[in-house]
């Protein structure tokens, strides 16, 4: 008999529910067919064959709570199975792979119907619904996000400096050297690598912003790797970038289209969610003027950016309109003094209005 086992879930994850058998006790199984799916508190994960054989066993049932290492079903190897897989059989890397899970504010699966038909909750039916009540269930990725959020405001002394950059230069610099930049790298200049570029600077100035509380100690970091927001159909993920001190503005730009689009399409590995030393938020892309990013922990401080509008501001003791942003660093007091949180904000704030000193690598 071949184990069936829970695959590692990563470092923070230490159970998953058993959200659907895609086979059925003797059903045949072929290499690289899905045999079940399973929600950790971050994502959801096919399980996948490695041996060709007859479901014997399910030793687990659906809804049930698993842990890394498991074995949740048993597979008859000797039966003889083609290795050709079934032509209804979608084909999957025999490493687990995560699978996107569907809104859960626009389906909801019950005991009754689970994997056989959906509920539809549409725009349409919550208006027309007179009085009516809907209960959907929290995913386990929701409650985790509940769980985290709530848990980073009990635990952390958490303030909000804030401060506002002029992105006119940076506005100038993409526009001059977007087309040779994009046809060197095959990417184009976006703002974000700008931001992250100045915050590594800044971390590296100010090593507390990049360090956690560990217990009584305070762990330091040589390095950056930056948490990247990204706001997806199940709620908001916050992949991390490797290393961004050493990475150019086009690896950084690579880097976070590659972490966005895998996020988006449910193609995240357990690794890339973990270790995480510092983060960034964009608000503004939803159009936020202003706001307190909260923490992601166990970091201790993360950047907000919020949108870019026009604003009356002095400069060389006239009025003019420039293009403006409002900054925020949300910090735990308990390890960053205000001083520095400031300081730090300060030096994002002048790195970036003296864009000229930003690398391009043209």
């Amino acid at each position: 008999m071949f184990e069936i086992k829970v695959p590692s879930l990563g470092e923070s994850d230490t159970e998953a529910t058993l959200i659907a058998w895609l086979k059925d006790v003797g059903d045949e199984v072929h290499v690289d067919d899905i045999i079940a799916e399973i929600e950790s508190d971050k994502i959801t994960m096919e399980i996948t064959a490695t041996e060709s054989g007859i479901l014997k066993e399910q030793l687990a049932a659906e809804e049930d709570t698993v842990e890394p290492g498991q074995v949740i079903g048993l597979l008859d190897t000797t039966a003889d199975v083609s290795d050709v897989p079934e032509p209804a059989a979608s084909p999957a890397p025999t490493e687990p792979t995560i699978t996107k899970a569907e809104p859960t504010q626009d389906k909801v699966s019950t005991p009754e119907n689970k994997n056989t038909e959906e509920t539809e909750i549409s725009s349409e039916a919550m208006q027309l619904a007179e009085r009516e009540q809907i209960r959907v269930p929290m995913t386990r990725l929701r409650k985790r996000i509940a769980t985290r959020l709530k848990q980073a405001q009990n635990t952390a002394a958490m303030l909000t400096t804030f401060n506002e950059v002029n992105m006119q230069p940076i506005m100038d610099m993409r526009k001059q050297y977007q087309e040779e930049f994009t046809s060197k790298f095959g990417v184009k200049l976006g703002l974000m690598s700008f931001f992250v570029k100045a915050c590594a600077s800044a971390c590296a100035e100010f090593p507390t912003v990049n360090a956690y509380i560990d217990g009584d100690d305070v762990l330091y970091h040589n390095y950056i790797d930056m948490g990247i927001a990204v706001s997806t159909d199940n709620g908001l993920i916050v992949p991390v970038l490797r290393d961004v001190g050493i990475k150019s503005l086009a690896e950084i730009e690579k880097g976070i289209i590659n972490l966005a689009s895998k996020a988006r399409e449910g193609d995240l590995q357990p690794d890339d969610l973990q270790g995480g030393t510092f983060s960034i938020t964009n608000g503004g892309v939803f159009g936020s003027m202003l706001s307190t990013p909260i923490l992601n922990p166990p970091q201790s401080a993360i950047l907000g950016m919020h949108n870019i509008t026009k604003r009356a501001v002095v400069e060389d003791d006239a009025i003019v309109a420039k293009p403006m942003m409002y900054i925020a660093l949300s910090y735990d007091h308990r390890l960053i003094d205000g001083k520095d949180a400031v300081q730090f904000l300060v030096c994002v704030k002048t790195l970036l209005e003296q864009a000229e000193a930003f690398d391009l690598g043209l």
